[in-house]
This record gives structure tokens, C-alpha cells and sequence, in this order.
């Protein structure tokens, strides 16, 4: 068995669009200042257990998280990856909820929106592309809240709850002797994970 590899995936801090309770998606919205003290809150958490490294999203939010996040460990923000960006919510992007943004409801989305499913396979080939670079490193993922959600479900096997702005979720990646890599999901918005009782397991991933 080969040693673990652990992520914890870091949500951006809040942005005026995330305080107006407006759809953001990809659309490039920075963090205002109560998101730059968010970050810093969560980096305190995590100064508790030792890092190697920072990945993030291109998006700005999460750019500047990552570049808070590494400036308060003493840690480098070694590059941006594209496929972290947040779910493209097509024409619902920028709206409040109201008949305006209900009338682009359509099954699994809005109009134009990128799937669920596709976001949660695009986590999952991600965070699994991060393990197969740096096995056996610490690494924190600065991403988006839906991107985050999806991805973790899809490797625990479980639902995960909304992530809040700069909540951080911790996952463990081990591959078996048998090369099956197990996900190990242990906190969620910066609290202990209970396995739901239908998922009261490892989710057992092939690799």
C-alpha cells in the first residue's frame, strides 16, 4: 500500500455576488473583504496539520484565496488548473432567484448550464489527476462550492452538504496493493463527515 495522498479543498471566500445571493458560475467575480478574512480563518484551521503545496482554480476568487492561503502557511501556489473552475451555469449566471431565473429551469439545470453529472465526472478526473501527480503529498485545492460538493460525493460514494465560502473539506486518497484506490472523506466545511447510513462505507474507485 502505497502512502496516502490528502486533499483539502478550500471553497474561495465570499464575493458581492455570494453576499447578493447571486449565481456566479465562471463568471469572474473577486472576493470582496469579508471573503479575504474568511480565507485568512480557515488558513488558521489549517496551519494545525502540515501542507506541501497549493493548487487552485484560474478563476480570480479562488486565485487570490490560494495566494492568501499560501502567504499565511509560508506555502507556494505551484500552479492554476483549469479543470477546477466552477460549474458554468449558462444563462442563469449573474441572476437572484425570481420568475426570471425559474424560467430557465430546465431538468438538472438551467439553460445552457453544464451538468451535474459532467461537473462530477470533471471533479472526480481532476482531484484524481492531482494524486497521480504528487502521490503521498499534502495538497490544498482552492475550487468553487458546487465543483467541490460534486466531486466529493462522487468519490465518497455519499451526498455532501453545501460548501460555505472558504469552507475547507478534507479527502484521503490510498491505493491498495491491489491498486484500488479507496477515498477516505473525514470533514466538510471544516467539521467532522458522517457517512450517511446508505453509504456507510469506502467508496472503492477503480484508478
Amino acid at each position: 500500500m502505497t502512502a496516502p495522498t490528502t486533499l483539502a479543498l478550500v471553497r474561495h471566500g465570499e464575493t458581492d455576488w455570494n453576499a447578493e445571493r447571486r449565481i456566479q458560475g465562471r463568471s469572474d467575480v473577486p472576493l470582496n473583504d469579508t471573503g479575504r478574512a474568511q480565507v485568512r480563518a480557515t488558513a488558521a484551521e489549517l496551519n494545525a496539520d502540515d501542507w506541501d503545496f497549493v493548487v487552485c482554480s484560474p478563476l480570480s476568487r479562488a486565485r487570490e484565496s490560494a495566494d492568501i492561503l499560501a502567504a499565511e502557511l509560508g506555502l507556494e501556489v505551484v500552479r492554476e488548473i483549469p479543470e477546477l473552475v466552477e460549474r458554468h451555469y449558462g444563462l442563469a449566471e449573474g441572476m437572484q432567484d425570481g420568475d426570471e431565473l425559474r424560467a430557465l429551469r430546465i431538468p438538472g439545470g438551467f439553460v445552457e448550464a453544464e451538468t451535474e453529472e459532467a461537473v462530477a465526472v470533471r471533479a472526480s478526473l481532476a482531484l484524481r489527476e492531482i494524486v497521480e501527480t504528487s502521490p503521498g503529498s499534502r495538497v490544498i485545492v482552492v475550487a468553487h462550492g458546487t465543483f467541490i460538493r460534486l466531486g466529493l460525493a462522487a468519490l465518497s460514494g455519499g451526498p455532501v452538504a453545501n460548501i460555505s465560502n472558504a469552507g475547507h473539506c478534507v479527502i484521503e486518497h490510498v491505493l491498495g496493493d491491489d491498486d484500488v484506490a479507496e477515498w477516505s472523506l473525514s470533514i466538510v466545511n471544516g467539521a467532522a463527515w458522517t457517512v450517511p447510513a446508505q453509504h456507510a462505507r469506502r467508496a472503492a474507485l477503480k484508478g
